[in-house]
This record gives structure tokens, sequence and C-alpha cells, in this order.
């Protein structure tokens, strides 16, 4: 098995729990340029709310950096805010199989600051 199976072997528990839980995900994508978030409804069909460092408000906000844990910082704290605009005060946190660490890390803190609630 390589790297990206493994990570989605782990990512498999934890998606799993969430749907027996049925609350919406806060999912995390990592790529060596950006990084996404996307907060997925209890059912796992729909995409409620999604913020990366690609939108162009972030990436002015960066000055064109997207892979640092700077802007993982302000994608955290952008979804965080459409999250509570569309009426979503909690979620369960997905992190894909990645570590707790680093650019995830910083994303997640960023969203609890921001008012979001796992």
């Amino acid at each position: 098995m390589d790297k990206k199976q493994v990570r989605l072997r782990r990512a498999r528990q934890t998606r799993h729990k969430i749907r027996e839980l049925r609350v919406n995900r806060l999912t995390v994508f990592r790529s060596n340029t950006h990084i996404y978030a996307n907060i997925i409804d209890a059912a796992g069909d729909r995409v409620l709310v999604s913020a990366s460092s690609l939108e162009s408000e972030v990436r002015t906000q960066l000055g064109g950096a997207g892979n640092d844990k700077d802007a993982a910082a302000v994608v955290g704290k952008r979804i965080a805010e459409k999250a509570l605009a569309a009426g979503i005060g909690s979620v369960a946190f997905d992190r894909a199989g990645y570590r707790f660490h680093g650019r995830v890390k910083a994303l997640a803190e960023a969203a609890r600051e921001a008012g979001l609630k796992f």
C-alpha cells in the first residue's frame, strides 16, 4: 500500500464513527500547495460550506502563499464564519487521516477561536 491508501484507511474509521453520531463534519484536505475545508451534512451527501486557500479574499490576505500555517489559520477562521452564518454551530472534526499537527492543527484551532464547536 502506498502513502495515500494508508491515510485513507485511517480516515475510514473516523468517518464511520462520525456517520454513526449523525452530525455535520468538518473535513480537511491538504495538498502541497493549498488547504481546503468543507462542512458536509450528517447524511454525507451534500457540502454545506466550503473554504480554501484558493479563494481570492484569502489569497489577497496572504499575499499568494497557500501552503503554510498562516494560510491554514485564515481558512479555519473563514470556514467558521461561513458556518456560523449558515446556522451551523457544532461539527465533528474529520482530519482525513492526517496527523493533528502543523497546518491541520492551525486550521482546527483557528476555527475553534472563531466560534465553531467540535
